[in-house]
Order: structure tokens, then sequence, then C-alpha cells
């Protein structure tokens, strides 16, 4: 199984009130795609952080294998989203993949 885990950071120009609203576009999009992405094993996004965070939103899923991650980087359905509903309003992201 391969653990997939992408932290956020959005754009400075939007006002919190606005932050709420993308975070919410993005946790509904991603956790979607559990049912149109074959390999997905889980797939949650976290918006509620404690004030000691420096970043916005984060990303964990799980995927069935390394080939099952790289379908998903490429399926029209994870593309639509991050495109739409996630590259947009992000000035900062980090990624980390691993085997468990």
């Amino acid at each position: 199984m391969v653990r997939h885990v992408i932290v956020w950071t959005l754009k400075d120009e939007y006002s919190e009130s606005e932050k709420e609203t993308i975070k919410a576009g993005i946790k509904e999009g991603l956790e979607a795609l559990i049912d149109k992405v074959p390999g997905i094993v889980e797939i949650k996004v976290y918006t509620d952080k404690l004030p000691s965070s420096n970043a916005d939103l984060i990303l964990d899923s799980s995927f069935e294998s390394e080939e099952a991650l790289k379908g998903y980087a490429v399926h029209p359905a994870h593309v639509a989203v991050a495109d739409g509903k996630v590259r947009p309003y992000v000035k900062q992201r980090s990624c980390f993949d691993f085997e468990v």
C-alpha cells in the first residue's frame, strides 16, 4: 500500500471566509474521488487546524499500489478537481509519498 500526503497553503489574497469556502470545495471534490478512481483505499481532507499550523489543509490518502497512485494522478476525475478546485487557489504545495 502507498500513502500520498499533500499539504497546501492557500494564496494570501483570500479572506478567511473565502478560504473556508475554498477548503470546503477541495474537501468535497477530493473525497468524492473514492468512488470514481480505481485503487484508492482511503482519501480524507483535513481542514480544521490548530493555531500552531502554518498550512491551510492536508490530503491524507492511501492507494493499493504505486501504480494506482500514478493512475490517480492522471485520472480525468482527479485532474478536474485539481484544475478546478485546488490549483487556482494554492500558493504552496508539499507532497510526501511512501510505502506502508
